[in-house]
């Protein structure tokens, strides 16, 4: 059973993050935007009953869950606890290896990709990870670069802005022709 060591708040006001003792996943993220693709994850299906949920994230020891914004954060805490304590951790789940890139990017040879998501690695996703969230690679279509934003970031307005400006910045170094584009 996990227990709840602290609960933070994230830059996303619409998202909580939940710190554990001990980690659920062993640096497997996953990541669920509804119920439908959480159906297979008993911890993130439990946390999609809970009226007002539209968002489950979870890597290591961090559970990030996003609402809706019609729920009162107090009364709704109270509530995702319980199926929090419950999770088990999940020692030899499976990576999803899309969790962070799409099947098509990952197949890509582009190499302009593959030094994309070498320094999305390094310099960007440890930092969404710290602020509940992550970031999906989609695809680099011409000098398009489509992302993802997963978890607390998803809906966070500074995701959209100053993180997206941050991201295309670094992504000019590679290629100052490409443009970053959030879907």
């Amino acid at each position: 059973m996990a227990k709840i060591k602290e609960i933070e708040r994230t830059p996303n006001p619409d998202a909580m993050r939940f710190v554990l003792a001990e980690p659920l996943t062993n640096g497997v993220t996953r990541s669920y935007e509804d119920a439908q693709e959480a159906q297979d994850d008993r911890l993130a299906a439990s946390l999609f009953e809970i009226e007002h949920v539209i968002n489950v994230y979870y890597v290591d020891r961090y559970i990030t869950v996003t609402q809706d914004g019609g729920a009162v954060w107090s009364e709704l805490l109270r509530k995702l606890a319980p199926p929090i304590r419950e999770a088990e951790a999940q020692g030899n789940l499976a990576d999803d290896a899309e969790v962070h890139v799409s099947k098509e990017a990952l197949d890509s040879d582009d190499p302009r990709l593959q030094e994309i998501n070498r320094m999305l690695d390094e310099q960007v996703r440890p930092y969404l990870l710290a602020d509940g969230g992550g970031l999906k690679v989609i695809s680099l279509e011409e000098n398009r670069l489509k992302v993802h934003y997963q978890g607390a970031c998803g809906t966070c307005p500074t995701a959209t802005t100053g993180t997206l400006y941050a991201i295309e910045s670094m992504v000019k170094r590679v290629d100052p022709e490409i443009q970053v584009i959030s879907v």
